[in-house]
Order: C-alpha cells, then structure tokens, then sequence
C-alpha cells in the first residue's frame, strides 16, 4: 500500500424523514467534497432516514439489494471516483428489524465493506428523555476492517465510541484510521463529543474520523453536530459547527506511525487476570501511625 497522504471529507447534515429529500442533499454535498479535492468522503450516521416513528420507518425503507438510496450513492462513487463511506443506513434485515449498517463503496461502486452498528444506544439520560434503539434495530456482532490505498480503516458507528475495547481491538489489527460517523444528542454532545473523539485517537495512536448530524430535525430531536477530524496526537485538525457542510483535512499516515513509536502502548498492552476481593474484608494495617 502507498503511504502517501490523502485528503478525508465528512459530511455534516441535518437528515429528515423523507429519503428522496435526503439523497439530494447528500449528493450536494459529497460533490462539494469532491470539488475540494477528497479521496474518501463520510456521511454521518442514517444518512437515508431520521424517523423515529417505527411505522413511519418501516414504511420508508427497504432490503439491501432493493434500496434505491444504497443504489444511487453507488452510481456517484464510481461518477466522482473516490471512497464513499455511508457512515450508516437503515435497511430492512427482517419484518420487524433494521440495520444501522455502514457502507464503504469504492471508486468503481462495488461495497467494499459492510458494518452493522454492534452497541444499540439503549439509554435514559435524563431530562425525560430515553432511547431505546433496539425497538427497532438488530445489533451486528463483528468488528469490521477495510483496506483503504492508504492504509486500514476501522469501521464503527456513534455509541460504539463509549467502548473503547472495540477500538483498541482494531488498532491491534492494523487499522490507521478510525470511522465514528455519528448522531450524537445535543446533550450527551456537549458533555462527552470532543474528549471521547480525542481519547480513541490518542490511545490507539490512530486518526479519528467522524461525521454527524448536527441542528433540529424534522422529526423534533436535536443533534450536535461539530463533524470532527482527530490526528494520533489528539489534535482536532479540522471541526463542523452545527450547520449542514462539509470539512476537509489532509490525511498524513505517516503521522500514525510517529505517535506509535512515541507512545508504543499497542506495544505494551498486557493480559492480566482479576483477582476476586475475599469473602471478609481484611484488616488495614497502616505503617507508621499510633
């Protein structure tokens, strides 16, 4: 594989409940990061559809191989030649259940790799407001990897980025780029988007690449927006607002490679057994005090 640089394109949109609407605005503005020059380009999470509403949402979406939006992004990868990856699609797996699966589509259009979001965001954090993504998702169970020309590209979607074992897993299998396209709450944004971003870099030495959805949506929830762009050393490199746009980084490998001979914790991460505390607490004996 080359080691040259590339230049990286996140999507930042505010998708809506009707998918047509969401593929026009998607197709505006992977062009507009094709026009600055991007090799890979990323959506965010469910780029087709933001419906909660489960009857509404089974309504509007479809199988794998019968998806018109799946269908249409293909087509733009192979016209504009460049890796497109949809951060996350829903798509039907059964009667009852999606996907929140992730594709990566490469310059001739063919899926290069698929990823099934494996954490459900299942959740109350307050306020009155709780989640629970398993209504009507199907967790996958696989960590997935794809060859980019520039190195590996480890695929994972939003709530996967509070399990940091996952991550680590795939830097230890080579991966130099970590995928995090995301739909993260206003809240739990404001809260935690930035030093989890910076943390899954800095730990695994590796460039963290994640597009969101950011503003109020159609169907009323409110997203952070702020697509981020991390290098190995934790520097954020490139950063969104709120607004729908796009952001445009160069992607040097050669920078991973530095922060891991720097910091060579892939290197030194051991096994270790966990010892049970005892059945009766012991007595604290303190050196040195009366």
């Amino acid at each position: 594989m080359s080691a040259s640089t590339f230049k990286a394109a996140l999507i930042q949109m505010r998708t809506g409940v009707t998918p047509a609407a969401n593929l026009d605005a998607a197709v505006k503005l992977i062009g507009e990061a094709k026009a600055a020059g991007a090799d890979y380009v990323q959506t965010p999470e469910i780029t087709n559809i933001f419906e909660s509403n489960r009857e509404r949402l089974f309504e509007k979406i479809a199988a794998e191989e019968n998806d018109t939006f799946l269908a249409a992004m293909r087509e733009l990868a192979k016209k504009l030649e460049i890796y497109l990856h949809i951060g996350s699609m829903a798509v039907r797996v059964s009667p009852d259940k999606a996907a929140n699966r992730s594709f990566l589509i490469d310059p001739r259009g063919d899926i290069a790799a698929r990823y099934d979001k494996i954490h459900m965001f299942d959740v109350e954090i307050g306020d009155g407001h709780s989640y629970r993504e398993s209504r009507n998702y199907r967790p996958g169970d696989l960590a997935v990897l794809a060859d980019l020309p520039w190195g590996r590209l480890g695929l994972t979607v939003c709530y996967d980025l509070r399990f940091p074992a996952l991550y680590r897993a795939l830097a230890e299998a080579g991966a130099s780029f970590l995928a995090i396209p995301s739909a993260f709450t206003q809240r739990t944004g404001e809260a935690h988007w930035h030093v989890l971003m910076r943390a899954r870099a800095i730990e695994n030495g590796a460039y963290v690449l994640a597009a969101a959805q950011g503003g109020k949506h159609e169907n009323g929830r409110d997203t952070y927006g702020h697509s981020l762009i991390v290098d190995p050393w934790g520097k954020v490199v490139a950063e969104a607002g709120q607004e729908p746009g796009i952001i445009v980084a160069e992607i040097d490998p050669a920078a991973v490679a530095k922060a891991r001979t720097a910091i060579p914790s892939l290197q030194h991460g051991r096994r270790f057994e966990i010892i049970e505390p005892l059945a009766e607490p012991a007595q604290l004996h303190v050196v040195g005090r009366q």
